[in-house]
């Protein structure tokens, strides 16, 4: 007599270093949200204290726990707890997010003799000007490691992988998978381009550039201001967006780069915002102007998800996830970045609406999150041993 009874869900933990909005951590509320709760048991394991996106993890009855790390000081006594935690749960995957994490995670799996234990690593570049010594001291650590602690190493980019091969992590158990993106989240949306410019208080046909980021020197917000104010000089109906954390008038620095460009009247500051599905589909042209750090950049995905063409500084795989439907300069470039979204503003309207159509098609074919997150199951179905 053939048994039916279905097989025991395979035990997943995620182990990120913290639950503050980021790029990784984002990606980690998205995939959770698109695994499958009939094959998979899932828990998220954070070093830092929780934050907003480890409770909007928790709002999908996913348990979510803290190791309370404030500092590099808590280490080894994280390590102990978290291999204590993982020898009562006894998950069948680790999964960790991130340097710190894949470090402290690592060990605690193997000393609670873990041994299906995949890394995941988000960073484009390394250099001393934009990485902690401390960050780097962990990295090369890693590298040594990377032989011994896991038995896979997720990429999220072919940039990230090549760099990381390059500085002696174990090229043979790298596999790169992409960030996705919620196609129905974010979606062309003309009520969006008309309400926002209202909110704005700008005519309904005014051209509208946008820079989703939180304040970082990696994100560039210099070049992007400096490429703004040579722009308006030449299209003065132009507008600029800027949203993110720190993105707002009392940030002195920010306004200092406004105030040099010579157009201050035209940008709008909205600071952090939980309507960026809405914000980014009000846009005509959306930037990325970072200059270090990126592998994956989100906000490319968001705006061709909801059909807007990008103009972004060749960092990480952007030239790859735009692809021929916008524009890719070199970074600290405001010229040419100037430029880049000049030529996507002036574009005849039929350039533009291919240009729209391609973009989210481009999504649609490489990046939708609910294929995504069937690469990364394919993935722990393999450490599990194929089980199903």
């Amino acid at each position: 007599m053939t048994s039916t009874a279905p097989c025991a869900k395979i035990r997943l933990t995620h182990i990120i270093t913290g639950l503050d909005v980021g790029g990784a951590e984002t990606m980690l509320s998205k995939l959770v949200s698109n695994q499958n709760r009939e094959r998979f048991e899932l828990e998220v394991i954070c070093l830092q204290p929780n934050g907003p996106i480890g409770e909007r993890i928790a709002a999908m009855g996913i348990p979510v726990r803290s190791l309370e790390m404030r500092s590099a000081k808590g280490t080894l006594p994280a390590i102990g707890k978290l291999a204590g935690w993982l020898r009562r749960s006894r998950p069948d995957i680790v999964q960790t997010w991130m340097y710190h994490a894949d470090l402290v995670g690592g060990i605690a799996a193997r000393l609670s003799r873990r041994r299906a234990v995949a890394w995941n690593i988000r960073n484009g570049t390394l250099d001393s000007q934009g990485t902690k010594r401390s960050t780097l001291q962990v990295v090369r650590m890693l590298a040594s490691l990377s032989r011994s602690l896991p038995s896979r190493i997720v990429c999220c980019s072919e940039n990230a992988r090549q760099l990381h091969a390059g500085m002696g992590y174990d090229a043979d158990k790298m596999i790169v998978i992409p960030n996705g993106f919620d196609l129905d989240q974010f979606r062309p949306d003309p009520a969006a381009r008309r309400d926002v410019r209202d909110e704005l208080g700008v005519r309904a046909d005014t051209p509208l550039v946008g820079l989703m980021a939180r304040y970082h020197a990696q994100k560039d917000h210099g070049n992007f201001v400096e490429a703004a104010g040579i722009l308006s000089k030449s299209m003065p109906d132009v507008q600029f967006l800027l949203c993110g954390l720190d993105v707002h008038s009392a940030n002195s620095e920010l306004m200092g780069y406004i105030a040099k460009s010579g157009a201050a009247d035209r940008f709008h500051l909205l600071g952090k915002r939980s309507d960026m599905p809405r914000l980014t589909a009000a846009l005509d042209v959306a930037v990325c102007a970072s200059h270090f750090g990126e592998a994956f950049p989100n906000v490319l995905g968001e705006a061709m998800a909801c059909g807007v063409p990008c103009a972004t500084t060749d960092v990480g795989d952007a030239a790859y996830i735009v692809g021929d439907t916008g524009r890719v300069v070199p970074p600290k470039s405001p010229e040419e970045l100037a430029g880049a979204i000049r030529a996507l503003l002036t574009s005849a309207s039929a350039d533009r609406l291919q240009r729209s159509s391609a973009a989210r098609q481009r999504v649609q074919e490489h990046f939708d999150l609910p294929l995504v997150a069937l690469r990364y199951e394919k993935l722990y179905m393999e450490m599990a041993g194929g089980r199903n």
